[in-house]
């Protein structure tokens, strides 16, 4: 298998995390978002999204992209260790809380909504960081009002295992206190389950600063 990824996205993380967890191993290749490289003939060629990840399966099939389809492929094709809940009702809330990050909080701070703002909507940098810390940090408070206040909680996101949403709360940490410089004292629930994601190596490993390409820190 084949990854197209980045250091630096997040989405990359969440399926770096996922094929760990697995015990899976890929070949990665890197796209710099930030030069543009994912708008190369080549990589669309891919991906026509020209985003990242993609994955490149090994029977020649087209390639996987949106890292939560990405996660959900791996679950179904190699179940352990399982990263969704038994019973449907689990399911759908580790979908959910999952979902909270990936499809409602991350979007909006992705590399082409800060090149939009700037350069469609001509807003400075000091504007274009309050968007960022601000949509980062309210998904995490979205995410933090269902953790602190259902039974359903414990260690991590749902019960002592790690699921999908663990994965995506991580990533959305990642960003929000390491990219964007939020205060995260309003969500104390998810700073704590962020920490005992991070005492994993499939989470601590894959962190996008200890990448190839991170700048040195």
């Amino acid at each position: 298998m084949k990854l197209y990824g980045f250091w630096r996205s997040l989405a990359t993380y969440r399926v770096k995390v996922a094929l760990a967890l697995k015990g899976m191993k890929v070949d990665e290749v890197s796209i710099d978002i930030l030069k543009g490289a994912q708008h190369d003939k080549d990589y669309t060629a891919v991906n026509p999204q020209a985003v990242v990840p993609a994955l490149v399966l090994d029977d020649g099939g087209a390639p996987l992209f949106q890292s939560l389809a990405i996660l959900e492929y791996l679950e179904e094709t190699h179940p352990q260790p399982p990263l969704l809940p038994a019973d449907p009702r689990g399911r759908a809330r580790v979908r959910g809380l999952a979902l909270i990050s990936a499809a409602d909080g991350h979007p909006l701070v992705v590399p082409r909504i800060r090149a939009y703002l700037e350069k469609e909507m001509h807003q400075d940098e000091a504007a274009r960081n309050k968007w960022l810390a601000h949509w980062s940090l309210e998904a995490l408070e979205a995410i933090e009002g269902h953790l602190k206040n259902e039974g359903d909680t414990g260690r991590f996101c749902h019960g002592d295992s790690v699921t999908i949403a663990d994965i995506c709360l991580a990533g959305q940490v990642i960003g929000a206190a390491g990219y964007f410089k939020c205060d995260l004292s309003s969500v104390p629930t998810v700073v704590r389950i962020h920490e005992e994601c991070m005492k994993i190596d499939a989470f601590s490993h894959a962190h996008p600063l200890k990448q190839p390409g991170a700048p040195a820190h």
